[in-house]
């Protein structure tokens, strides 16, 4: 794989690599790395001159990852190299937030549809969509949802009244 990047460091960013590897408690790609841009360095005072592929195998990394190593930090810089991308914005929309808990916990704790006894997952998860709370739903998501709620549909107390015994008298 030829190297279309060469790592020339400064004076300042070599100390700041230096550091990384030697102190402070960080993650363990970054030292890592700090180590890899180190070696790759063309402005280094050694002897022996680093190449990609005798750098990965001292390292335990892939060619390829050090050249995309070698790419970030001549075109983003220390900081960009070093460290993830942060996300611009999520990954996905939430779709089933705080509204959707709500409702399904209202649906839950309501008389149950005629003919049934009680509430079951597939009749909420049916009810959601007739409704249009939510355009679709599975079962285990209307499921997860209210297991992390505490809520049991087949408990005796589904949260419509307390239960309380009588005494005798």
């Amino acid at each position: 794989m030829a190297g279309h990047y060469w790592i020339t460091l400064d004076a300042a960013e070599r100390a700041a690599l230096e550091e990384i590897t030697r102190t402070g408690v960080r993650a363990a790609k970054t030292v890592l790395y700090a180590r890899a841009l180190l070696l790759l360095d063309r402005n280094a005072d050694s002897v022996k001159r680093w190449t990609v592929v005798s750098v990965g195998e001292a390292l335990g990394m892939t060619a390829r990852t050090l050249e995309h190593l070698k790419e970030r930090f001549v075109k983003y810089g220390l900081d960009a190299a070093l460290e993830r991308k942060k996300p611009v914005k999520p990954s996905r929309k939430l779709i089933f937030a705080g509204d959707f808990a709500a409702r399904l916990t209202q649906f839950a704790c309501s008389e149950a549809p005629a003919g049934r006894s009680r509430w079951t997952v597939r009749l909420l998860t049916e009810k959601l969509v007739e409704l249009q709370i939510v355009p679709t739903v599975s079962t285990m998501t209307v499921c997860n949802t209210l297991k992390k709620m505490n809520f049991d549909l087949t408990s005796a107390n589904t949260g419509k009244s307390l239960r309380t015994k009588m005494r005798n008298s």
